[in-house]
């Protein structure tokens, strides 16, 4: 049967209900380990995307732009072109469903239940690597090559990396500068933004991340960001920290000729300019910045494709300040997902201290003890349980113990007729079903008050023969002449026996 319009929009709000449903359901289940976690988690995030894109659609029909949901609902009401006619749009809409039904014989109805259901027991795909162990540990190999690749004094040790990672505001600025360290520190945010989305899916990281951003944008303009608080100046120089020579310890050329060839050639390199020539010539063009703000020094004196060598020929103070405001940025929310991963970090170097300290034999026989502890604990869960006496199952999802069935008596299976011939098992669940909604449900059916009086009671012929010795007890159903029999005066009024005889006695009819 085609889908009108408000059909789809109650099946969208049935659909936001269920998905709300099955993750109260889902989080009312403790996880046994990460691993299950880290199932209910992806699979409530999934279904809250499915409610946030449902809620979209919903959102887009009641705008309703092209007035589609306003002429169903009027065509609904039978209102035409010629004027209003409810029972012909009543019997077009009965023709159709008729129709549909004699085009479609065999249709029935989908309980939608099982599909959803299934949802509860799916096992979303999580990528981790073998170094990651299920999200367990971090994987920075890469990113640890990658920073050795920086040019420092020495490579570190991977155990060494994990220390310092998270501190960039230890490095030296001129490194921070390069095309490298930009690309390291990006692939770094990457992947710790990727790996905590995989081990925390119900964060919401980019609020967290924008509340940062904000915060930064304010430290920026104050100069209080950590590692960068001297990083512009307000006349607009690059400051000396920005080389490893500060030139205001230097007043002339020949002054600063005494510091050597080499730290003459790091300097012009850390500020983008030409660093070949003489020791004369190095030490004339970094002089020149003392004084002279970059984006005033001539193109010569610039690297050939360096960012202070564009076309413009100006702008390329800011140009730097604005590659050290995104690099400052960077590592801002680096710091801060380093502090949500705080754990992580320091399973991470524990378990990486714990391998140095083994042998290649100790890890092999490590890995496989875990690879069976794993395997077993996988034959556990699908192992069937087994209960030849099928007695009930307890809350931990076993058989309840034999001695606990007899005392119960929930071998005796007792009967009633008021619930439907519902079946009761043990004398402590009949006793109290007394007081539950079926047996309530039945007893009204019946017209019969369910009091103290009615336990015990499971026959409905039973309870209507009780009820009617209680009415004729109470006096229900006897005849009471001084009540029940009536009396009319002249003007038509209407009394009882006994009210028209008081009222004759006082003269008053």
């Amino acid at each position: 049967m085609s889908s009108t319009l408000l059909e789809v929009t109650r099946a969208s709000h049935e659909e936001v209900e269920r998905l709300e449903r099955l993750i109260v359901k889902d989080l009312q289940n403790e996880p046994a380990n990460n691993k299950d976690r880290l199932f209910q988690s992806h699979r409530v995030r999934n279904m809250i995307e499915n409610i946030i894109s449902t809620t979209e659609k919903l959102v887009e029909i009641y705008e309703d732009k092209d007035n589609a949901r306003k002429d169903e609902i009027a065509a609904l009401g039978g209102q035409t072109a010629t004027g209003t006619n409810v029972f012909s749009a009543f019997y077009d809409r009965l023709k159709e469903i008729r129709e549909y039904h004699r085009r479609h014989p065999a249709a029935r109805v989908v309980d939608a239940n099982e599909d959803y259901e299934a949802m509860l027991k799916e096992e979303p795909v999580i990528e981790f690597t073998g170094e990651e162990a299920f999200g367990k540990y971090l994987d920075m190999h890469e990113l640890y090559n990658q920073f050795n690749n920086l040019k420092f004094e020495k490579p570190i040790e991977y155990s060494t990396y994990l220390d310092i990672f998270s501190q960039p505001h230890n490095l030296p600025r001129k490194v921070k500068f390069t095309r490298q360290y930009r690309e390291y520190m990006e692939n770094l945010l990457e992947y710790l933004f990727y790996f905590f989305q995989r081990t925390e899916p119900l964060q919401d990281l980019d609020r967290i991340l924008s509340k940062v951003t904000t915060e930064f944008e304010e430290q920026w303009e104050n100069g209080m960001v950590q590692g960068w608080e001297k990083n512009v100046q307000e006349n607009g120089h690059v400051p000396a920290d920005h080389t490893v020579i500060d030139l205001d310890f230097y007043s002339t050329v020949e002054e600063l000729k005494e510091v050597g060839p080499e730290k003459l050639k790091e300097a012009l390199a850390a500020l983008g300019l030409k660093s070949g020539g003489t020791i004369q010539q190095r030490a004339e063009r970094l002089f020149l910045t003392k004084h002279t703000p970059l984006e005033k020094l001539d193109k010569k004196h610039f690297v050939k494709g360096s960012c202070a060598s564009e076309s413009n020929g100006g702008a390329v103070n800011s140009k730097e300040v604005v590659n050290s405001k995104e690099i400052a940025l960077m590592e801002t929310k680096m710091n801060k997902l380093c502090d949500l991963l705080d754990e992580t970090i320091v399973r991470t170097k524990e378990n990486v201290v714990k391998k140095q300290a083994l042998t290649y034999d100790e890890m092999e026989a490590e890995r496989e003890e875990e690879e069976t502890q794993a395997d077993t604990e996988s034959d556990d869960e699908e192992q069937q349980i087994y209960n030849p006496l099928k007695l009930p199952m307890g809350w931990d999802g076993k058989p309840i113990p034999y001695w606990l069935y007899k005392l119960h008596g929930l071998g005796q299976e007792l009967k009633c007729e008021i619930c439907g011939n519902y079946s009761y098992w043990g004398r402590r669940a009949f006793e109290r079903h007394f007081k539950e909604w079926r047996h309530q449900h039945g007893m009204r059916c019946l017209g019969i008050p369910n009091t103290k009086n009615f336990n015990e009671i499971t026959s409905i012929e039973e309870a209507q023969e009780l009820w009617k010795r209680i009415q004729a007890r109470q006096g229900v159903n006897k005849w009471r002449p001084d009540l029940e029999e009536e009396y009319e005066d002249k003007e038509g009024n209407i009394y009882n026996k006994k009210t028209y005889t008081d009222l004759q006695r006082q003269g008053l009819i």
